[in-house]
């Protein structure tokens, strides 16, 4: 299939992604604009990958104040170069990750963030739940461990979709930043601030 300049614009468009990588998906593809993207998400996946680990010394802190003046977030989001820091799609990502938790109210940035005891205080309530619901013993594990899935992707800001695209979460969404941007990325903090609400701070 022919490769036109116009599909490559457009999947440039959608993707971010630089010229010969989208050329280079649309011809894996057969010109399949879907699967395109898929291709570049997978890749840019794996690149960023190779990224994670590196040390973050520079970055940013954002605010987000919520219309109104009764909800507010700051957050620290660290990258590699001060450079990189100061650019237009980077800071747009820290206000997109501000406005995230502004609307989703997570309490942890990671699964790993969430104390041993809570886990273990919400398995002992799904575990209930799923008895009082008839549910076999012999299943009722099974069914904890998919609720639980859920109880993440609720509190904890990387299992969170992102509100700008339920196809991906903010992990997700973060990883194609790692890709595109160049360099490793990190959410180091995020404090939360709502008239009549506990604070949440990490």
């Amino acid at each position: 299939m022919n490769i036109t300049a116009s599909m490559v614009k457009d999947l440039r468009q959608k993707t971010g992604a630089g010229v010969m990588a989208c050329k280079e998906a649309l011809t894996a593809t057969e010109g399949d604009m879907e699967k395109a993207i898929q291709h570049l998400r997978e890749k840019g996946t794996a690149v960023a990958a190779k990224r994670l680990g590196r040390e973050v010394p520079e970055g940013l802190v954002t605010s987000y104040v919520h219309t109104g003046s009764r909800l507010g977030v700051l957050l620290e989001l660290n990258c590699e170069t001060d450079f990189v820091a100061r650019t237009e799609e980077f800071q747009q990502l820290a206000k997109d990750i501000a406005m995230q938790i502004a609307a989703k109210r997570p309490l942890y940035i990671r699964k790993e963030d969430v104390p041993e005891s809570e886990i273990e205080k919400e398995k002992a309530i799904l575990k209930t739940q799923a008895l009082n619901e008839g549910k076999p013993e012999r299943v009722v594990e099974k069914i904890v461990e998919g609720r639980l899935h859920k109880f993440f992707s609720n509190v904890c800001l990387m299992e969170q979709e992102f509100i700008r695209d339920s196809d991906k979460t903010v992990a997700d969404l973060i990883l194609e930043k790692i890709s595109t941007i160049g360099e490793n990325i990190v959410l180091r903090r995020f404090i939360r601030y709502e008239l009549g609400e506990e604070i949440a701070e990490l």
